[in-house]
């Protein structure tokens, strides 16, 4: 029978944190030793990196954000099954429920980010439509969470001046960003328009007026 007074015992490469740096945006796995270092680089995407007392894995940056959060979420369940003490933060865990709208919308707003940041003028395109889009997108979503908000401050409020006044500055913001709205929607179609490039491979078109060489005749 264990002493009770006896402190526990416990190994500390059994334990991995899996999470995402505040700063950088880095989805980072600290612990473990050198198998749960393989784990880590063959089901998550994780690469080696020094730090300044020990090594750690991360994702590389280029990684889209829906994929970090399939690799973290792999990579855990691997280390979980062979005995690891994992610890995965909920907003890289793809088998929970998410935990509010709030983490649902900040993953989606990621996604886009992710999305533009390296696309072509068609794909931006499709994302500047998720944001300015009549109705449904961001910021007509955006728009109508403030006249909610400027609506029901304005009816709680002592009278106040036609100009100048918060309730009155809100409203203009709002305003403004119904028009900004209608702008990216312009800029949108200006993106959807503009022509792939070409290929780059393919003899060079003849000089104008120069006429094709006929091919030598066989002997």
């Amino acid at each position: 029978m264990n002493d009770p007074a006896q402190e526990p015992k416990f190994l500390l490469p059994d334990y991995v944190t899996i999470t995402r740096d505040p700063r950088t945006g880095l989805v980072l796995a600290i612990g473990g030793d050198q198998r749960a270092a393989g784990i880590l680089q063959t089901t998550g995407g994780f690469t080696q990196h020094p730090g300044p007392s020990t090594h750690y894995h991360r994702q590389p940056v280029a990684m889209p954000v829906e994929q970090q959060r399939i690799g973290a979420t792999a990579a855990a369940h691997a280390l979980l099954v062979v005995g690891y003490s994992v610890y995965l933060a909920p907003e890289l865990n793809v088998l929970t429920t998410p935990d509010g709208d709030r983490e649902a919308a900040l993953r989606y707003l990621a996604r886009l980010s992710e999305t533009a940041r390296r696309s072509k003028p068609h794909v931006l395109a499709e994302v500047m439509a998720e944001i300015a889009a009549p109705e449904v997108g961001v910021l007509p979503r955006l728009r109508d969470v403030l006249v909610s908000v400027w609506t029901s401050w304005g009816n709680q409020v002592p009278a106040e001046p036609l100009a100048g006044g918060p309730v009155q500055r809100l409203m203009d913001i709002t305003t403004v960003l119904s028009r900004k709205a209608r702008e990216i929607e312009d800029l949108r179609t200006q993106a959807a328009r503009t022509p792939s490039p070409a290929p780059p491979f393919g003899p060079p078109p003849p000089a104008a007026g120069t006429a094709a060489k006929p091919p030598a005749p066989r002997r």
